[in-house]
């Protein structure tokens, strides 16, 4: 199973600024996920514990 999240590139031709689409794993994404948990909102944290994603 794969997804993707879109990754900041930097700017693009005219100096806006252009997300693409990045494809990463599950366990790549956990992996970040469960790094960043501090930052992650209650609600984040609420919508991951729904899918039994549960650090705490």
């Amino acid at each position: 199973m794969t997804g993707s999240h879109p990754a900041h590139r930097g700017p693009g031709a005219g100096g806006e600024e252009e997300a693409e689409p990045v494809t990463v794993s599950p366990g790549t994404f956990l992996n970040n996920t469960k790094a960043r948990q501090a930052k992650l909102t209650p609600g984040r944290l609420a919508q991951l514990a729904e899918h039994g994603v549960q650090w705490a």
